[in-house]
């Protein structure tokens, strides 16, 4: 049987339990760096990735082993995203491995994006997805207050009219 090239790198995990519809993206990521590397697309194009998503490979990104392919250091992060319906205030937020072996047996389906980030570059890829989850349907649980909700609420909702006028008034 023939090996994806995602699985020779050595970027698939080890199997969990309830692993299941992957979707192997190393096709889409060679094409991309064979088109860099032939000039036909700028590093610009693919070693873009945006600032929040540098900091949060730099402070929650597992390290790797792997060199970056495009600029060779090995400054290579991966980060996992967990998205479902499920998981309720909590899809999207980035999940550990020893996470996402807990929550396979908490929510029914779910699933994980893996992307690979260079911090030194700014090279970013999703290499893989899959879904994890028990398969039995829940509800999503009840939103909790967080902090995050603080940080939304504003006082009083100003126009930037007003907000000019003020700053005149105070000269």
């Amino acid at each position: 049987m023939a090996q994806s090239v995602i699985s020779k790198v050595g970027l698939f995990l080890d199997i969990m339990w309830s692993r299941r519809d992957n979707i192997d993206y190393s096709l889409n990521r060679r094409s991309t760096l064979l088109a860099l590397f032939r000039g036909s697309s700028s590093a610009m194009d693919a070693c873009d990735a945006d600032p929040y998503l540098k900091r949060a490979a730099k402070h929650h990104g597992e390290v790797t082993a792997r060199p970056c392919p495009v600029c060779k250091k090995l400054e290579i992060r991966e980060l996992r995203y967990a998205f479902g319906d499920q998981l309720g205030q909590y899809s999207g937020r980035i999940k550990s491995l020893s996470e996402l072996e807990e929550m396979q047996s908490e929510y029914g389906e779910f699933r994980v994006y893996t992307v690979e980030v260079c911090l030194e570059c700014g090279w970013n890829h999703l290499i893989y997805s899959f879904l994890l989850g028990d398969g039995r349907t829940r509800k999503a649980p009840r939103k909790v207050h967080t902090l995050e909700d603080d940080d939304w609420k504003p006082e009083r909702e100003l126009k930037s009219w007003h907000l000019h006028e003020k700053s005149l008034r105070g000269r």
